[in-house]
């Protein structure tokens, strides 16, 4: 491929424009600091570039030095996903918690305060929320990601969300459009595929994402997923017919449309990035979302050269290219002057309080709090990628905090039940489960545990779908640090 040298011609810096790439590291390298002055719009952080708000906020003022208008993206969703505090985990619960709670007003609440966070660290633009149906249980990428599995309560918190983030001057961008939920294949390693028809996408997939566009979302991420019944040849991120005739054209959405990450494998290993990023331009994207996994100047040349070359070959019409680099900008004019909430203070502990009105306690008993240190079991999966296995969750931390001497062990597969009772040495034990539903070794070793320890007090921190069992169950609806912590409130007596 022909290397396009110059940064400073319309085409190649409307090239430059449409992408979103991340970066190694806690400050921004020269090379990226050197595409902002090529055309580069915007940049996507994740937790590798995170170490603490003061950093944060001193790496997006070194980008706004270089460029600043510059569109700071980031996969902050709180609960499970988040990168603001990947290494401690969230301050806020995530989607299914609010829905659990069902309170727009705290939705809103919630969001907001998150928004204002990013603000004061200088990003503002917020790949969130996730307008995803939970219709599938045994979905491997989304559950508590969604506020639930009712339409109607996912369409109505969507909206809550998207209200309270942009209130705070940190545009939404709600996702996984078309919906993601009906799916039991996670993007990161296939292509899924939603085989329901059009009439059920309607009423379903589409009805949390015309929330969204009524409340004004800024942004709309999309899918890697195959949906036939709207286009049966290619992904939502690269078909015409879903981002341009159904989303501009049906659902009268006018703006900034962003692919999910185009390293992902339902994209990168059927098309390859720069093939995938071309199709999706000219399917309707406006910006090209690269660097979950693929994060240099390489990834950044290629791509534009890719979109550059496709225009000159007549693959790629001129014009929707530049109106794609046209609405990454119009976006970045309204995150400099979007107007912010002027009344209120600070809600600090709202995640937390949040939290607490999401749990579901199912006693079989009347309960009598722990007074002695407890032995904490973590029958733990496989993190999906979107989460990540950098952020700690479970009840662990809290319960020693306030049951000094409680231990903890993490376990998986066949043995998790044996080693666990081995491990806890008759201490009285705390099993941590997360979609208990979906793994028959966790909901076998929760029998073998309940077995042998029937008073063992058990804390599903996933989608509570499995039967409450044990002396005490705790549904938490989500793994983030506020969830374990009132979950081991409760476990205490506090």
């Amino acid at each position: 491929m022909t290397t396009f040298a110059s940064g400073t011609d319309t085409l190649t810096r409307d090239a430059l424009t449409v992408l979103q790439p991340g970066f190694p590291g806690t400050t921004a390298p020269d090379w990226l600091l050197r595409r902002l002055g090529e055309g580069l719009a915007s940049v996507g952080l994740f937790g590798r570039n995170i170490a603490s708000p003061d950093q944060l906020a001193a790496l997006t003022a070194q980008l706004r030095a270089e460029r600043d208008d510059v569109l700071v993206a980031i996969d902050e969703e709180g609960g499970d996903v988040t990168r603001l505090e990947v290494r401690t985990g969230s301050s806020f619960p995530g989607n299914h918690a609010l829905g659990a709670v069902d309170d727009v007003s705290l939705t809103e609440e919630v969001a907001y305060e998150l928004g204002r966070r990013l603000a004061e660290c200088g990003v503002n633009l917020n790949w969130a929320p996730s307008a995803d149906v939970n219709s599938n249980p045994s979905n491997p990428v989304i559950g508590v990601r969604s506020f639930g599995a009712d339409t109607d309560l996912v369409a109505r918190h969507t909206a809550a969300y998207v209200t309270g983030l942009q209130s705070a001057g940190v545009a939404a961008c709600t996702k996984h459009f078309p919906g993601h939920g009906d799916t039991a294949v996670d993007s990161h390693h296939a292509m899924p595929r939603i085989d329901a028809d059009a009439s059920v996408l309607s009423s379903r997939e589409l009805s949390p994402f015309r929330a969204a566009i009524a409340a004004g979302t800024r942004a709309v991420m999309s899918a890697h997923i195959l949906v036939p019944a709207l286009d049966p040849d290619r992904p939502a991120t690269l078909s015409r017919p879903v981002l341009t005739e159904l989303l501009r054209g049906r659902l009268g959405y006018d703006g900034l449309i962003v692919t999910d990450g185009m390293e992902m494998q339902a994209i990168a290993a059927a098309y390859g990035i720069e093939r995938g990023s071309v199709l999706a331009i000219a399917a309707g994207a406006d910006a090209i979302c690269v660097g979950g996994g693929l994060a240099d100047d390489e990834t950044v040349r290629r791509l534009r050269d890719a979109l550059v070359s496709a225009v000159r070959s007549g693959q790629l019409p001129e014009e929707r290219l530049a109106d794609a680099a046209q609405r990454v900008r119009a976006l970045a004019h309204w995150t400099s002057e979007a107007p912010t909430r002027t009344t209120g203070e600070p809600r600090g502990d709202i995640g937390l309080i949040a939290a607490r009105r999401a749990l579901t306690v199912t006693a079989a008993e009347p309960y009598a709090p722990l007074t002695k240190a407890p032995y904490v079991a973590a029958f733990t999966p496989v993190a999906n990628i979107a989460v990540g296995d950098e952020t700690p969750w479970g009840v662990a931390a809290e319960l020693t905090r306030l049951l000094p001497g409680t231990e903890t062990g993490s376990f998986t597969g066949d043995e998790a039940a044996p080693k666990a009772l081995a491990a806890a040495n008759g201490h009285r034990i705390i099993a941590v489960v997360r979609d208990e539903h979906r793994h028959t070794w966790m909901s076998e070793a929760l029998d073998t545990l309940l077995q042998e320890r029937p008073d063992t007090i058990v804390v599903e921190m996933g989608v509570p779908q499995a039967t409450p069992r044990g002396a005490l169950h705790i549904a938490t609806h989500g793994a983030a640090r506020v969830c374990g912590r009132a979950a081991a409130e409760v476990i205490a007596g506090v």
